[in-house]
Order: C-alpha cells, then sequence, then structure tokens
C-alpha cells in the first residue's frame, strides 16, 4: 500500500480543440481530470447498440425499479401547488430539512438542528463535487482511500487541490487502517499535506462496510491532524446483512459532540428511493463545514424543486417501509446469482455487505497464467458477450485486475448476463 499525489499539471497534449493560436480552449484545471470513468464505458456500450447487439449493462448503478408509488403521489400533489412553481429555498424547505432530521434520529440515534446541521442537495454528487471548493486552497491536500467513487478526486482537483491516495486491499476488507500496516503509514504521511479526509462505506465499487471502532478511529485521526472528515453514506438503507452505521452517530459519543466534531456526511435519496434521476439528497454534519457548502452552492445553484423536497421528504418519513425490505431482498438474491456465476469462471468474487454492485477479481487469462487486465476483460465482455461492466482500473491504480458488476438490471437479464459470460472462453 502507498500514497500517491495527483497534481494538477497541465497537460496539453490530449488537447482536442484549439484557438486559432494552437492553444487549447480549455481551462488548466480540466487537463488535469483523467477522462470519466462512465463516459469511457459509456462510448463502448453505444458503440455495440449502434452494431445492433442486445447490450446487458451492468456498469452504472441506476435502479431498474421504479420510485416507489408513495412519492409519486407527493410529487404529483406537490407540482400542483403554485408555490411550488417559484424559485426554491436553496438551503432546503423546512418539510425536508425537519424529515431529514428525523431520518437521522430515527434511523442512527442521533439528534441534529435541522437549521444548522442540514443541507439539502441536488443528489448526493452535488454536494460531493462542491464540497471542495468551500474547504480546500489551491495547494490544499485531500485523502482519497482507493478503490474509490472518481468523483471525491475530480472535485478535489477542480478545486485547485492535490489528491493523496491511499491504497486499500481485500486483506484488510478495503479499509485504510489507521493503527497499523501500511496504509497506516502512508495517512500519516498524506496527512500533514491535507485539510480533508474522504471515506465512502458501504462503499463504491467494493461494497465494503465498516463499524462504529472504525468511525472512532477515523475522527480521532482527524482530529490529530486537524482534518475535516466527509463521509459518503450514498448506500445506507441497502444492506444484506447488518445495518451500515453514520459517522455523524459518533457526534453522541463521549468526547465528540456535533459542535466540535468536524465532519460531514452526505446522504442520497437516489438509490434507496429508486430515485436517480429526481436529483435530491442532504448533507449533515458539523455547522461549520455546512454552512462552507452551503455558501459554494449558493452562488452555483438554486436548490432542488420544492415540489421534489416534497416528495423526498415523504420518502425518507418512510425509510422503513416494507417496499424497501422486499427491494433489499431482491438485490440479495441478485448479488448470490452473479457471485455464483463469476466464481464458475475463475473470478475471485464474495457476497457483498451492502450496496448494488459486487466487485470481483478478474479470471485467469489462459495465454499468460495471469489475471485478465479489467479494461481488456471489459473490451472483451462488450464484444463477445455484449455485457456491460466497469474496470476496476477506473476506480484505482492498484485494481487493474478487478472489475465491478452493478445488480441494478432486472434479474431474468443479469441471469441472461452471467449465462453469456459462462459461455467465453478466457
Amino acid at each position: 500500500m502507498s500514497v500517491s499525489t495527483q497534481t494538477t499539471v497541465t497537460n496539453t497534449s490530449n488537447a482536442t480543440s484549439t484557438t486559432a493560436a494552437g492553444q487549447s480552449i480549455k481551462a488548466n484545471r480540466l487537463h488535469a481530470l483523467p477522462p470519466f470513468l462512465f463516459n469511457e464505458i459509456d462510448n463502448k456500450k453505444r458503440a455495440a447498440i449502434a452494431a445492433g447487439k442486445d447490450v446487458i449493462n451492468l456498469g452504472v448503478g441506476d435502479p431498474d425499479r421504479p420510485t416507489p408509488a408513495f412519492v409519486i403521489e407527493a410529487m404529483n400533489e406537490a407540482m400542483r401547488e403554485p408555490a411550488n412553481h417559484q424559485y426554491p429555498d436553496c438551503w432546503g424547505t423546512a418539510r425536508f430539512l425537519n424529515a431529514a432530521a428525523e431520518f437521522m434520529q430515527k434511523r442512527f440515534g442521533v439528534t441534529v438542528d435541522p437549521k444548522k446541521n442540514i443541507l439539502a442537495t441536488i443528489g448526493g454528487k452535488d454536494g460531493i463535487a462542491h464540497l471542495p471548493l468551500g474547504l480546500l486552497n489551491p495547494g490544499d491536500g485531500a485523502i482519497v482511500c482507493t478503490p474509490a467513487y472518481p468523483v471525491y478526486a475530480s472535485a478535489t482537483i477542480l478545486a485547485g487541490g492535490l489528491v493523496h491516495r491511499i491504497e486499500t486491499s481485500p486483506e484488510d476488507h478495503w479499509l485504510p487502517r489507521f493503527d497499523r500496516g501500511s496504509s497506516a503509514t502512508a495517512l500519516r504521511t498524506a496527512a500533514p499535506m491535507s485539510k480533508l479526509l474522504w471515506l465512502n462505506f458501504p462503499g463504491n465499487p467494493t461494497g465494503a462496510t465498516c463499524d462504529e471502532k472504525f468511525y472512532q478511529q477515523a475522527l480521532a485521526f482527524a482530529s490529530e491532524h486537524a482534518l475535516t472528515v466527509a463521509s459518503d453514506l450514498a448506500y445506507s438503507e441497502i444492506y444484506l446483512d447488518n445495518n451500515p452505521r453514520s459517522i455523524v452517530s459518533l457526534f453522541n459519543a463521549p468526547g465528540a459532540d456535533i459542535k466540535t466534531t468536524r465532519a460531514i456526511e452526505f446522504h442520497s435519496l437516489s438509490k434507496t428511493f429508486n430515485m436517480t434521476g429526481w436529483r435530491i439528497g442532504f448533507a449533515v454534519g458539523h455547522e461549520d463545514v455546512i454552512n462552507a457548502l452551503r455558501q459554494v452552492k449558493d452562488n452555483y445553484d438554486s436548490g432542488v424543486f420544492n415540489a421534489i423536497q416534497t416528495a423526498g421528504a415523504v420518502a425518507l418519513e418512510r425509510f422503513n417501509d416494507p417496499a424497501l425490505a422486499q427491494m433489499r431482498s431482491e438485490y440479495a438474491k441478485r448479488a448470490k446469482i452473479v457471485v455464483d456465476a463469476l466464481t464458475s469462471i475463475g473470478c475471485d468474487a464474495t457476497m457483498p455487505r451492502a450496496g448494488i454492485f459486487v466487485w470481483a477479481r478478474c479470471p485467469i487469462d489462459s495465454a499468460t497464467g495471469q489475471r485478465m487486465n479489467s479494461w481488456r476483460l471489459a473490451e472483451k465482455l462488450i464484444d463477445e458477450a455484449a455485457v456491460v461492466t466497469v474496470p476496476g482500473a477506473g476506480f484505482g491504480q492498484h485494481c487493474t485486475d478487478w472489475f465491478r458488476v452493478s445488480l441494478t438490471r432486472q434479474t431474468d437479464r443479469l441471469e441472461e448476463a452471467m449465462r453469456r459470460l459462462a459461455s467465453l472462453k478466457f
């Protein structure tokens, strides 16, 4: 395991658009970004569809199931309220913020002030992408534990920051270790150069989860090094065994409270309630961190449509609806289908503990006797089976022989995809 730093050095060799003088029209910060992972996969998917193939997309995690009827009904009614047709309350309506606070109390046992500690966001990605602009000065560092959702790094780069990547491993269950081993050494090397620590458990792409002891260690480490902790909890309600915990719940722990613990947590209604296209979520945490994000968003957007906030409030109020338990059961069924099939073709795959993905190690390449490269595997699966997956290399440089499979396709389509993979020779 190691720590690697990504700088904002300009790379004009890949510029595709230039001015009359031959200079790139793009800002330097865009040249520091790697190609967005899902765009690369989408290009390959579109080419396969254009060729007339019956493509099964197991790439991006966009739920196949409809938004619950009770959410749609609330939206239908709210859209007919003339007051909701005006500019929204960009920090969040009282109804939505109160529902979010109530959700935090009932689900995680933590009391927060909806006026001070919660902010409505246009989906989880919105808050995540804007946070570094509110916390980092140019040259400040952010710690990203890989494999990781690419936006933690790209948002840091766009804010002029430096990305310090900490590699995690399957031996440590894809968790960074603050107390031992090479990841602890790498964390202590990166911490003095950083102001922000990103965490994501249940994790994308790994499905890894953590317990409260882990969060205690993370907060202690952050306090020692004057770091703000940002936790992405998008998959808190999609679990296959124990309920995932919240770092905000530790605000009530001995020695910590919401006034002194510098942390922020991002929640999304996208996956929990099959509302990816609705674009609504919320951030909860330390008042100063919330205010920094709020000030950025005041200058970037005008908030979430009030009718969507009303529907979102209804969703949060019914987070323990039986429909969600049934959805979790279906994801567990799908995960077993995928894990069994991938194991049968020589992949190293285990059941995720939470989330909507299976994270697996590539099969052995018979020509080399080594694990296949994940980009080569992705191309093979699209070309020969019309099945889209996501290469692990896009989540971390040390994951070139891992790949991600989404569980958000109909069960019969997942079974068909696995049958196609079983027919291939590797």
